[in-house]
């Protein structure tokens, strides 16, 4: 049961992250992440190293996205306080395609934050 919860929040930790981006809410995206989270991957081949700040800024800066932007998780696993999520998503402002691995903690508080994100766009 206590496996099957920590899933259920899992999932809605992504599905905040995934409502964050489509819709342009800057202020939600700040609060799926822990303050301290690392962001690095590339963005078709540059290496971009840093914290989310400027993933916040480059988001909240848009309109929102129109369809047919879909994000779908392809894995997800949970160990105790920690999961793996990875999610794929398609028409990312226009034709964009990225995958991004997240690891999630749970924090003394009991919540889930995105702590680090690793994305590709492909």
């Amino acid at each position: 049961m206590e496996m099957r919860k920590s899933i259920d929040e899992v999932k809605q930790v992504i599905d905040q992250y995934r409502t964050s981006v489509f819709s342009g809410d800057e202020k939600l995206l700040r609060k799926v992440f822990h303050p301290n989270a690392q962001m690095n991957g590339y963005m078709n081949s540059q290496l971009v190293l840093g914290t989310p700040e400027l993933f916040f800024e480059e988001i909240g800066s848009k309109p929102a996205m129109k369809e047919p932007f879909k994000a779908t998780i392809t894995y997800l696993k949970v160990t105790g306080r920690i999961a793996n999520v990875v999610l794929y998503a398609t028409g990312f402002y226009g034709d964009g395609v990225v995958e991004d691995h997240f690891q999630l903690l749970k924090g003394p508080n009991g919540h889930w934050k995105i702590i680090s994100k690793c994305f590709i766009t492909l």
